[in-house]
Formats: structure tokens, C-alpha cells, sequence
């Protein structure tokens, strides 16, 4: 459960000068504790008052498994001008713009519509992301929707010299895959030994899971992220498990689409077994709610850690 309240007043009481040089060095030793923590973290803060101030109702697993309260009068309405289409001005920051492209790929003779943040070559690392069903890449790179959770993602990624894609995917078979897999060739051969992340929304997930099959990409890839997705029986026979790369689950609990429950049988029994997954579900969230309410900062610098 979430920490417990400190008890009321305070306790006085006398304390000796090597008491009180005993409890300075404690301090000191707790800050340069948290410092070197927040040192650690590769994305620095970007409006995380607005973003990453969720309170979580549960915690298990060690800090793996989290439940956040998700309240849509103040997670939608309160946070959008127009709800679910227009976020507030202070959620946006649009000089991120200057960096941003749309391209068409040629990757191994397929073409691929992708739109792209920050640098080509020589990022710092390269998050992908793919769509759901009936989108294509204007979905990932909107400032607006979403509560103006995708144009963070784009502040973090460009502001710590690292590259952003959103590509078109037609399909969500083999050629679909087939595709991603070629992106994730190219961002790799752009960024030599640099972190590929790659994240898959609702229908999306199914490429991830085949993406996960694919010894080629595996070798180049170094986390994924799972979004109200469909669950994957088989993901243990994957080249990605046996590479034991992190995995961060994201769900609604009342997800209509793709049940909670069953993404969350797969978590538990990843960490069971000593897999390096976490799993947030939100607390009456919809089959939407991960996109607009996953804390892109906390998953990234987690993957990134891992």
C-alpha cells in the first residue's frame, strides 16, 4: 500500500553535539544519496508537476506492480481545453516543432511514412512508437490530444539529444512487422550502439509481440513498452525474453477492448520468474487512458536504467 501518514506534532528532546554531528553527516549522506538518484535519471524533470504528480493507490513486487487513481472529471476535463481532443496551453510546448519532420523511409525496398523528432543520426537513443488500429503516425506526433502527453514525450526524447519516430503502420501482420523491424534496423545503423526503445498502443502490441520473435531486432533493441495491448501466451518462447530485456506494461482497469486481467497474468508470471517487467494499472482507467496518462519520464529513465 502507499506509505502510511507521519504521526501528528513532534517530539522535543535534548541532544548532544556528537548527536547532532551524527545526524548532519546521516543528512548529508541522504542528499548526496538523492542527488546522485536524480543524476542518474538520463531525462531531466520536463513539467513533471503537470505529468508525474499521479497518486498511487498500491505498490507490490518490490516497486514493479503500482495501481494509480485515475479520475476522468479532473484527468480529461480538467486537464483539456476541449476534452479529449484540445489539452490546456501550459500541457504544450511547441518549439519542439523546430526539430520535427515528416519523411518517407525507403528500408530494404518498403517505404514507410514515419514523422520524426529530433535528430537522425547520432541520437542519444531512439524511442518508436506504433499506433492502434485506424492510426497512423499523426497520432504519436499530435501536441494536442491526449492531454498533450505525446508532445512531452517528444520534449523529453529531443531535449536529452535522443530521436523520436511515429510511423504509419498498415497492417498489423507480418508485414507490419516487417516494417518496425526495419525502422529498428535503421535507427540502429543511424545511432551505432545506442538505446532503441519500442512502444506499441492497444492493436499496436501485436507488433511489438512479433518484433519480439525477431532475433534481428532483438539484438538491437533495449526495452518495450505495452499500452492497454493484447497479451501474448507465447511471448516466453520469444528471442526477447531470452534476452531479458525490460518491459513496462500500462492498462486501464476497466479496459473494454483488452482486459487488465489478462495483460496482468503475463506480468505476474514474468515476475514470478525473475523477469525485469513493471506493471501501472490505472485505477478505473479506459481502454485511452495509458496514452494519455503514462509517465513517459519515469518509463523511459526506468528503461534506460535497466
Amino acid at each position: 500500500m502507499a506509505s502510511g501518514h507521519r504521526p501528528q506534532g513532534t517530539m522535543r528532546m535534548r541532544m548532544s553535539t556528537s548527536h547532532c554531528t551524527t545526524i548532519a553527516a546521516i543528512a548529508a549522506f541522504f542528499m548526496m544519496a538523492t542527488g546522485e538518484a536524480r543524476s542518474a535519471d538520463r531525462l531531466p524533470p520536463y513539467k513533471d508537476d503537470l505529468f508525474s504528480t499521479q497518486k498511487v493507490l498500491q505498490t507490490g513486487d518490490d516497486g514493479a506492480f503500482d495501481v494509480i487513481e485515475y479520475d476522468e472529471m479532473r484527468d480529461i476535463n480538467g486537464r483539456d481545453q476541449i476534452p479529449e481532443k484540445r489539452a490546456q496551453q501550459k500541457y504544450v510546448s511547441l518549439g519542439v516543432r523546430k526539430v520535427q519532420a515528416d519523411e518517407t523511409l525507403s528500408l530494404d525496398g518498403q517505404r514507410l511514412d514515419v514523422t520524426r523528432v529530433g535528430q537522425a543520426a547520432g541520437a542519444a537513443f531512439t524511442v518508436i512508437f506504433v499506433h492502434g488500429r485506424n492510426g497512423d503516425r499523426r497520432l504519436g506526433a499530435n501536441d494536442y490530444t491526449f492531454g498533450g502527453n505525446f508532445n512531452r514525450l517528444k520534449n523529453l526524447v529531443a531535449g536529452s539529444d535522443g530521436v523520436y519516430y511515429s510511423p504509419t503502420v498498415k497492417t498489423f501482420d507480418s508485414d507490419g512487422v516487417a516494417a518496425i523491424a526495419g525502422l529498428i534496423r535503421y535507427a540502429s545503423q543511424q545511432s551505432p550502439g545506442k538505446p532503441v526503445f519500442l512502444a506499441c498502443a492497444s492493436m499496436g502490441s501485436q507488433v511489438c509481440w512479433g518484433v519480439s520473435r525477431d532475433a534481428d531486432s532483438v539484438k538491437r533493441l533495449n526495452g518495450m513498452v505495452i499500452m492497454s495491448g493484447v497479451s501474448d501466451p507465447d511471448f516466453i518462447k520469444s528471442a526477447f525474453y531470452r534476452a531479458r530485456l525490460p518491459l513496462w506494461f500500462v492498462h486501464g482497469s476497466r479496459d473494454p477492448v483488452y482486459p487488465a486481467g489478462d495483460q496482468q497474468a503475463l506480468y505476474e508470471k514474468l515476475h514470478k520468474a525473475g523477469y525485469p517487467a513493471h506493471f501501472t494499472l490505472y485505477q478505473t482507467g479506459n481502454h485511452g487512458t495509458p496514452i494519455r496518462m503514462i509517465d513517459w519520464r519515469r518509463a523511459l529513465n526506468w528503461l534506460l536504467a535497466s
